[in-house]
C-alpha cells in the first residue's frame, strides 16, 4: 500500500502529539497549511506540507525566535528551561 499523500486533522494530531483543537488552531491561524476536501470540517494536510511546518519550526528553535512556552493542559509552569 502506497504512503498516502493526505492526512487528517487526526492524523497530524497524533504525529506532533498535540489535540486535534490545536491542529485546528495551527490550521486556521495559517501555521499549517490544509486544505478542505468535501463537506464541512473535511480539512486535509499534505505530508509534505507537515514536513514543511516541522522543519519551520526547528528552524524558529535554532535561531531563538520562538514564543515563551506555555504549559500544556495538566502541566504546572516550573520555571525550569527546556532540555
Amino acid at each position: 500500500m502506497p504512503t498516502p499523500r493526505f492526512l487528517t486533522l487526526a492524523d497530524v494530531a497524533e504525529i506532533l502529539n498535540v489535540s486535534w483543537r490545536q491542529v485546528y488552531a495551527l490550521v486556521r491561524r495559517k501555521e499549517l497549511i490544509a486544505i478542505q476536501i468535501g463537506g464541512r470540517g473535511q480539512w486535509r494536510v499534505e505530508v509534505d506540507e507537515l514536513e514543511r511546518f516541522i522543519q519551520q519550526r526547528y528552524a524558529e528553535a535554532r535561531s531563538g525566535d520562538v514564543p515563551e512556552l506555555e504549559p500544556e493542559a495538566g502541566e504546572a509552569r516550573t520555571g525550569a528551561e527546556p532540555s
